[in-house]
């Protein structure tokens, strides 16, 4: 562990939402931080995503050490009931915090700095002797080649953009799905780009998933069918119903997620949507029947025909390659901390209940070492960027030898308004009026996503 006089920094993984606001907590407290993204601008993987409105508002999107940062510089906060797309919550926070941060003298974010690997000085994951006295060794591949910075503590919030979930049902691709990535997106398409619209338009689309990427490419393609008629669409779900893909509705605390789930089963109950249920992809292959367009068969036989284009949007995991020499306790379910998985993991919490969590929860065996962030979550769903703006203020806390504030977690987030977990059994039918949970006092509620 550090002080704000240790003559090493803090190093924080990824210049993100979560990555710049540990940098704004460690600022306010004195500790110098180097933030290293691998994209070439601050915030790369919230504008990969630029074109999608977010279902948080302002009020839910500036972390709050960040925002005296901000103000100091002359920054006005937008304002708070309005919903940002990703590349406006970039372009008017992000890359402005990213400045101010700069600006202190006591920042400094590296983009173009993609981490490779992180070990103690001289030590492999085997070796125990000196291990809690050496410093961090971050490992970086940079605009000059390849280069190490030495740290006292690392926050790891390079999220799971990078790690999208494949459309095999096994967790693994299916098998032709590599050949045919020419014809798979694993992102919500921009259909306001000419080049994307014309991809889709008047095709046949499968589009597999069913959180809030797939609601929202529904939608989209909706929209698109009613001006280009000859536009199909057809939503493979691997549950053995719909009912709970839709969200809260009304019910949903956040609104907008809730009118997003609303929107989306419109476009699949009254538009040019269909719907297979149960569906668990094994195989993507060229249409013998239908030349020039794919077959996707599922592992009962069913095939779905004259495929044009895919949408896969099946999730996110997280990339631990880089963090295979430090000493790691992830649940072996989620890839998440294990002192958290139990709290977010979608077989038990299926109505999105958790306890508040911090430094406690994410830390590491390998002292001073934090996941926060998306990462934090590993395959779980269900983060908000509230929940990162609390972590990294309890890390940023137990770093610097605060414990009573890094103890003092307070979170407070909106009810989905509707159950059921990712972790159910694929395939099994659900009951449509499926109430939900009744969480314990003790618990707050967490869900949707950062978008």
């Amino acid at each position: 562990m550090t002080t704000p006089t240790s003559p090493l920094p803090l190093a924080v993984v990824g210049a993100g939402p979560i990555g710049l606001a540990a940098a704004a907590h460690a600022q306010s407290r004195g500790l110098p931080t180097v933030v290293l993204e691998a994209g070439p601008t601050v915030g790369s993987a919230v504008r990969a995503w630029g074109h999608v409105r977010l279902f948080s508002s302002w009020a839910e999107l500036v972390d709050p050490a960040a925002e005296v940062l901000l103000t100091r510089s002359g920054w006005t906060r937008p304002d708070a009931a309005t919903y940002p797309t990703g590349e406006e919550w970039a372009t008017a926070y992000l890359l402005p915090l990213a400045a101010a941060l700069e600006a202190t003298g006591e920042v400094e974010v590296r983009t173009g700095h993609r981490v490779v690997g992180l070990t103690r000085e001289g030590r492999d994951r085997l070796v125990d002797d000196g291990r809690t006295d050496a410093a961090f060794v971050v490992h970086v591949e940079g605009p000059s080649g390849e280069g190490v910075l030495r740290a006292a503590a690392v926050v790891d919030a390079s999220g799971t953009w990078a790690g999208h979930g494949p459309l095999g049902a096994d967790g693994l691709p299916a098998q032709g799905e590599r050949t045919h990535a020419d014809r798979i997106a694993y992102a919500v398409p921009d259909l306001a780009d000419p080049a994307v619209r014309s991809r889709y338009a008047g095709r046949h689309v499968v589009v597999a998933g069913t959180g809030a990427s797939a609601q929202n490419t529904l939608v989209a393609l909706a929209a698109l069918a009613e001006e280009v008629p000859s536009t199909r669409i057809t939503w493979l779900v691997r549950r053995g119903g719909t009912s709970a893909a839709f969200g809260g509705g009304d019910d949903d605390q956040l609104v907008a997620r809730g009118a997003l789930g609303s929107s989306a089963r419109r476009a699949v109950e009254q538009g040019p949507v269909t719907t297979v249920t149960g569906f668990r992809a094994a195989t993507v292959e060229d249409d013998q029947a239908h030349p020039g367009a794919l077959v996707v068969t599922g592992l009962d036989g069913r095939r779905v025909e004259a495929v044009d284009e895919l949408v896969v949007v099946t999730g996110f995991r997280p990339d631990l390659g880089w963090l295979s020499e430090v000493r790691l306790d992830l649940d072996p379910v989620l890839s998440a901390p294990r002192q958290l998985a139990p709290l977010i993991d979608p077989n038990v919490h299926s109505c999105g209940t958790v306890y508040p969590h911090g430094a406690a929860e994410l830390a590491q065996p390998e002292p001073g070492l934090y996941l926060a962030g998306m990462k934090s979550y590993g395959r779980a769903p269900s983060f908000l960027a509230l929940t990162g703006f609390e972590q990294v203020r309890s890390i940023v806390a137990a770093i610097v030898g605060d414990h009573e504030a890094a103890a003092r977690v307070e979170l407070v987030l909106p009810e989905p308004g509707v159950c059921g977990g990712s972790g159910a059994l694929d395939g099994v039918p659900e009951a449509d009026d499926a109430g939900c949970c009744a969480p314990s006092p003790a618990l707050l509620t967490l869900g949707g996503s950062t978008c």
